[in-house]
C-alpha cells in the first residue's frame, strides 16, 4: 500500500493570509514611545539578572536615544522619484550600506553622549563613554567607524565604541523612516513595501534583531523587527527568517520542560531551522505584553549560547551587543545571499 505524502498543516496565520485577510505588511516605529518602552523593559529585566549592570547601561542609553529622537532635527529624505525607483527595483528606499548620511547623525551622537554622561555618575561605564566622547570630536573617525558598522566590516571596528555609534545611527535611521513617511503624504503609495529580499528590512535592508508576535489589531501575526531603523515587517509564523523554509522548524527556550501542563510557555524562544542551521528569537506579547525585541534579546543571551552550542548560527543582530567569531562581521546591512 502506498504511503500518502505528509502534509504540513497551515497555521491560523497562514489560513488568514490565504483567505485574503488584510494584514499590514509594514509597521512603522512609534517615535514618541519606541526607545522609552525599550528603556522601561530593560530596567524591568535587569532586576535580579546576572547582566544587571549591562542592561541598566543600555537602559540609560535608550533614554538618551529617546531624548535625541524627540528633538526636531530635520534630515534629508529621498525624493518621490527615488522612492518609486527603489520600489520598481525591489529595493529598500533607505539602504543602510549605500545611503549618504547627513552630518546630523554625528551631531546627534554628540548630543546623545552628553545626555548619557549626565546619568552615569559613578557608573563603571563612565570612563569608556568619556573616551568615545573624546574620539567623537573627529568627524573622519566617526564616519569611518559608521561605514564599517553598516557595511559589516569587522577589521578596524572599535567594538567598545560600536554600541554607542550604533545607538546614534538607530535614532538617525528611525528619524529617516518617520520623516520619509511624513514627506510622502497620504495621496501617494507608502514608501515602504515589499522588496526582493523578504528576510531583510523593507526600510533599510538590515537584518532583524528578533521577531515579535503582537496583540491588538495585529494579534496572532508575526513581525520581524529591524536592528537599525525599527521598522517591522510581516512574515508568517513557522517559517525560517533566513532561508524561508517551513521544514524542520523548532522552538527552544530556557524553561524546564517537565511535562507539567500548568507551566506557562516561555515569552522568549529561539526559532531554529534544521534546513539552513540558522535561528532567530521570537518574543510573544500574548505571553508577556511587556516584551520588547531588543531588550528581551539582550536579556536572553544565555539562550543564544545554548542554541549556538547545538550548532545553530544566529540570523539576527543586536547592535547593542556585537559578538561572534573574529572574522564574522556584525552586519546590519544586507549580505549577498538574500536570506538564502
Amino acid at each position: 500500500m502506498a504511503v500518502p505524502p505528509t502534509t504540513r498543516l497551515l497555521t491560523p496565520e497562514e489560513i488568514a493570509v490565504q483567505a485574503g485577510q488584510q494584514v499590514p505588511y509594514v509597521r512603522l516605529p512609534e517615535g514618541a514611545t519606541l526607545f522609552a518602552e525599550r528603556e522601561m523593559r530593560l530596567r524591568q529585566r535587569a532586576v535580579g539578572h546576572a547582566m544587571r549592570d549591562f542592561l541598566l547601561f543600555v537602559a540609560d542609553l535608550s533614554h538618551a536615544q529617546h531624548v535625541l529622537l524627540q528633538s526636531a532635527v530635520p534630515v534629508p529624505v529621498p525624493t518621490a522619484d527615488a522612492i518609486d525607483a527603489a520600489a520598481r527595483a525591489g529595493l529598500p528606499p533607505l539602504p543602510a550600506d549605500r545611503w549618504v548620511r547627513d552630518g546630523a547623525w554625528r551631531e546627534g551622537l554628540r548630543a546623545m553622549l552628553d545626555t548619557l554622561m549626565r546619568g552615569l555618575d559613578g557608573s563603571p561605564a563612565l570612563p569608556g563613554v568619556r573616551a568615545v566622547q573624546r574620539a567623537a570630536r573627529d568627524d573622519t573617525w566617526l564616519d569611518q567607524q559608521a561605514d564599517r558598522l553598516l557595511h559589516g566590516v569587522m577589521p578596524g571596528l572599535d567594538l567598545a565604541a560600536a554600541p554607542l555609534l550604533a545607538a546614534a545611527l538607530q535614532v538617525y535611521w528611525t528619524r529617516l523612516v518617520l520623516d520619509t513617511q511624513a514627506a510622502r503624504g497620504d495621496d501617494r503609495l507608502p514608501p515602504f513595501g515589499r522588496t526582493d529580499q523578504p528576510t531583510r528590512c523593507p526600510g533599510c535592508g538590515s537584518r532583524p534583531t528578533a521577531s515579535i508576535s503582537r496583540l491588538g489589531a495585529d494579534a496572532g501575526f508575526r513581525y520581524l523587527h529591524c536592528a537599525l531603523c525599527s521598522v517591522e515587517w510581516h512574515m508568517v509564523r513557522i517559517k525560517c527568517s533566513h532561508c524561508q523554509s517551513t521544514k524542520g522548524i523548532h522552538y527552544q527556550s530556557l524553561q524546564r520542560v517537565d511535562g507539567d501542563p500548568s507551566e506557562a510557555p516561555a515569552a522568549v524562544e529561539a526559532e531554529t531551522c534544521d534546513e539552513c542551521g540558522h535561528y532567530l528569537k521570537i518574543v510573544h506579547m500574548e505571553r508577556d505584553p511587556n516584551v520588547e525585541p531588543v531588550a528581551d534579546d539582550l536579556a536572553s543571551v544565555t539562550l543564544d549560547l545554548l542554541v549556538s552550542e547545538a550548532g545553530y548560527q544566529r540570523h539576527g543582530v543586536n547592535l547593542m551587543l556585537l559578538f561572534g567569531d573574529p572574522d564574522t562581521a556584525p552586519d546590519a546591512a544586507p549580505d549577498d545571499g538574500g536570506g538564502g
